[in-house]
């Protein structure tokens, strides 16, 4: 088969959650387990970092593989999902898998694959696994696709647990209630494995405490460990010529500071930085890692160009101010909308795309009404119809045209707005990706 004919069979023949939704969700470990095993369990050749949450755990993600690659280490990196191609899932030291290994792995194991009934998920995470090995990688950071508990990577024993925060997304999956949507992200604690908290809420906070207690496991919440002071609005150009910003960040134990410099430049990194900085600490204290401060500082300082990141409040352009973000919930979209009220602008112009399994009533409200909106439809199966968005979106007071297709909507807004304007693009991941 060729690349194209090996895609077409991965998000065809067996079930995508990125394109399908719910339905491709299928619970139980079973079948990744047994694919891990007829692959002679590649996941013991290389030490991992597990990291789930219901936002941040991207960023989080790429950031340690980032500093661990500066580390000197060989570093895997899975993540999901893809923006523009589906190699961004499975990474070495910031390289993609070839189109070639894709191919030669779905042709080696596709009878198997078929077989077993596997799911996309469980046939990615085999993939990726036996992509690190043969690249022969030291540390892999490993992002879960969705929840924790019945998440195919959760096979994996790793070094230390992170779990970003909790918030509601895929409730019809994961639970109504932020305890039982904490209870599905709890289930990547293993015994005797330490685990970090990016954010401590009162309604999570307890889930997580029993999980480790039950575990045998050190519980560490990262805002009792570190606590982002630098300024809200420090933005500078690198000399390489990247968009930058420093942050401080203080250990409260002993007050001792950090000034680091992030690619990054979204608001809501102020809280991932906490996240990885306890999680480094955990990490050089706890385990045979060794990760200097020059180490962090330059992993941070280039994550996105390391890595391959995108979509995290990435800007387009500057004339008018041009950005882009993949926070799709009630939990992102709010940071999101706090940064956009931030900026300077004349008038904003709001390119909005949704999947139709959104809770509109809770994601709507968060939205500026002063922005004149350009509802669309991402090019998934899943995409909300643009005219459904647009009546819905109507009773928040949100209004605006609908647009046919992302790209055609983004190009409508730059015919319509001045150099002093703003464009922002998002409200799904796949409308970014479509960008």
């Amino acid at each position: 088969m060729t690349y194209s004919e090996t895609l077409d069979f991965l998000f065809h023949s067996l079930p995508v959650f990125q394109q399908s939704g719910p339905s491709a969700y299928k619970p139980g470990l079973e079948h990744t387990i047994a694919f891990n095993d007829y692959l002679g369990r590649p996941d013991r050749n290389f030490v991992t970092i597990h990291v789930a949450g219901t936002n941040g755990k991207g960023s989080v993600s790429h950031l340690l593989a980032s500093v661990l690659q500066a580390a000197g280490y060989r570093v895997g990196l899975y993540t999901s999902p893809h923006l523009k191609d589906f190699r961004e899932r499975i990474r070495v030291n910031g390289t993609p898998i070839s189109e070639q290994e894709v191919v030669e792995f779905v042709a080696r194991h596709k009878e198997k694959m078929v077989d077993l009934g596997l799911s996309f998920f469980e046939m990615t995470v085999g993939m990726a696994f036996d992509h690190f090995t043969r690249q022969e990688v030291e540390a892999a950071v490993i992002e879960t696709g969705l929840g924790g508990r019945l998440d195919s990577t959760n096979i994996i024993r790793p070094l230390v647990s992170i779990i970003t925060n909790i918030g509601f997304d895929h409730m019809a999956l994961l639970g109504d209630t932020l305890p039982k949507i904490a209870a599905e992200k709890a289930g990547i604690i293993k015994p005797g494995i330490p685990v970090i908290i990016g954010e401590e809420d009162p309604e999570s906070a307890p889930v997580f405490r029993a999980k480790a207690q039950e575990m045998g496991s050190d519980l560490f919440f990262a805002e009792s460990l570190f606590r982002c002071t630098g300024a809200e609005e420090d933005y500078h150009t690198g000399a390489d010529g990247t968009p930058r910003r420093r942050l401080t960040v203080e250990r409260i134990e002993d007050g001792d500071c950090l000034s680091v410099e992030l690619d990054l430049l979204g608001e809501y990194q102020r809280h991932n930085i906490v996240t990885v900085m306890a999680a480094l600490q955990t990490l050089n204290r706890l385990t045979p890692l060794s990760i200097s401060r020059r180490d962090i500082l330059e992993g941070c300082a280039s994550a996105a160009r390391t890595t391959g990141l995108r979509g995290r409040w990435e800007i387009l352009d500057r004339a008018p101010l041009t950005v882009c973000d993949t926070g799709h919930n009630q939990h992102g979209l709010r940071l999101v909308a706090d940064q956009i009220r931030h900026q300077h602008y004349d008038k904003l112009y709001f390119v909005l795309g949704v999947v139709n399994d959104k809770d509109l009533h809770g994601i709507l409200p968060l939205l500026p009404t002063d922005a004149h909106y350009l509802f669309t439809q991402a090019s998934v199966e899943r995409a909300l119809p643009a005219a459904r968005l647009a009546e819905e979106a109507a009773r928040y007071g949100l209004h605006g045209e609908t647009v046919p297709g992302v790209r055609n909507a983004y190009e409508q807004a730059r015919r319509l707005a001045s150099p002093r304007d703003m464009i922002f693009v998002g409200g799904s991941t796949f409308t970014v990706a479509d960008l």
